[in-house]
C-alpha cells in the first residue's frame, strides 16, 4: 500500500517538473528577443528613410512641375506687356495715317494719299513687325485680346487709303498677304482674323463718314455719293453676319455706331441734292456775293 501510494506521489512529481521544463523551452531566450527586437527596429528604420526618400522624391518632382508651371507664366505675362506696347504703337501710328488722309483735298489729293500710304507701309515694317515676331506660332490666339485695338486701327487705316485710292475694298487675304514676307517661314505666320478685320471695317465706316462730309464741304459730290453707296452696302453686309457670330458684343455696339455715320452721309447728301442751290455755290465757290442759304441780300 505504502509502494502504491510512493509511486503516486513520484508520478505526480515527475509531471510538474516535466510542465514546468516545457514552459521554459517554450519562453524565448533573451539572445532571441534581442534579435527580433533589432529586427523590428531596422525593417522600421528603413520603412522610415524608403518613405523619407519617396517623399522627398515626390517634393522635388513636383517643385520642378510647378516651376515649369512659374516660369511659362511668367513668360507670357512678359510677351502680353510687349505685344500690348507693340499694339498700342501700331494704334497711334495708324492714327496718324487716318489723320493723313483727311487732310486730303483737291489740289493736293495725290501727293496726300502717296504720303498715307508711306506712312502705312512704315507701319508695317516697323511697329507690326514686331508684332508679327512675337506673336509667331500659337501665340497669337493666346494672346488676342492684348493685341486686338492695335490691329483693328491697323485695318481701318489700311482699308482707308485703300478706297481713297482705288475705290474698292481691300480684303482681309490680301492683307494677310502682306504680312507674310515678315514671318519666319518655318513657324505659323500671323494672320489677322476675320473678327478683328470685321471690326476694323466698322471702324472704317466712321472715318468715311467724316471723308463724305470734308468732301462736300469742297464740293466733291460725286465722290460723296461713291462714300455713301460703299458705307451702305458694308452695313448691309454686316447686317446679314453679326447676329451669327459668338463673340459678336463688340460688333453689336458698333453697329449702332455704324448705322449712324450711315444716316449722317445720307442727310448730308440728300440734303445738297434738295437744297443744291443753297450748298453747292456757297461751299465750292469763291464768289462771296452769294446769298447764305438762297435768301437774297438784305441792304
Amino acid at each position: 500500500m505504502e509502494n502504491i501510494f510512493f509511486f503516486w506521489a513520484l508520478k505526480g512529481h515527475m509531471l510538474f517538473y516535466a510542465s514546468k521544463l516545457s514552459f521554459l523551452l517554450m519562453a524565448p531566450k533573451p539572445q532571441r528577443i534581442r534579435h527580433m527586437v533589432g529586427t523590428t527596429w531596422q525593417s522600421a528604420m528603413k520603412k522610415a528613410r524608403t518613405m523619407s526618400t519617396d517623399d522627398t522624391e515626390t517634393d522635388s518632382s513636383m517643385k520642378d512641375a510647378f516651376s515649369k508651371y512659374a516660369d511659362y507664366l511668367n513668360n507670357i505675362n512678359d510677351k502680353r506687356e510687349r505685344v500690348v506696347k507693340a499694339s498700342r504703337d501700331i494704334t497711334m501710328n495708324s492714327k496718324k495715317v487716318i489723320f493723313q488722309v483727311h487732310r486730303m483735298s483737291k489740289q493736293n489729293k495725290e501727293e496726300v494719299l502717296d504720303k498715307a500710304v508711306n506712312d502705312l507701309t512704315a507701319v508695317t515694317d516697323q511697329y507690326l513687325s514686331r508684332l508679327v515676331k512675337e506673336l509667331q506660332g500659337t501665340d497669337f490666339w493666346k494672346l488676342r485680346r492684348a493685341y486686338s485695338p492695335g490691329v483693328q486701327e491697323y485695318v481701318e487705316a489700311a482699308t482707308l487709303c485703300n478706297f481713297c485710292k482705288t475705290g474698292t475694298l481691300l480684303t482681309l487675304d490680301e492683307i494677310n498677304a502682306t504680312l507674310l514676307p515678315l514671318s519666319d517661314p518655318s513657324v505659323e505666320p500671323l494672320q489677322i482674323n476675320i473678327l478683328d478685320y470685321m471690326l476694323g471695317l466698322a471702324d472704317l465706316t466712321g472715318e468715311l463718314m467724316r471723308l463724305a462730309i470734308g468732301r462736300i464741304s469742297e464740293g466733291e459730290l460725286d465722290f460723296a455719293e461713291k462714300i455713301c453707296s460703299f458705307v451702305r452696302e458694308i452695313y448691309r453686309n454686316l447686317t446679314l453676319i453679326a447676329p451669327e457670330m459668338d463673340d459678336s458684343s463688340d460688333m453689336k455696339q458698333k453697329m449702332e455706331t455704324m448705322l449712324q455715320s450711315v444716316m449722317k452721309i445720307e442727310n448730308a447728301c440728300f440734303s445738297v441734292h434738295v437744297r443744291g442751290s443753297e450748298y453747292i455755290p456757297l461751299l465750292g465757290s469763291a464768289d462771296t456775293s452769294y446769298p447764305l442759304l438762297g435768301m437774297p441780300d438784305i441792304e
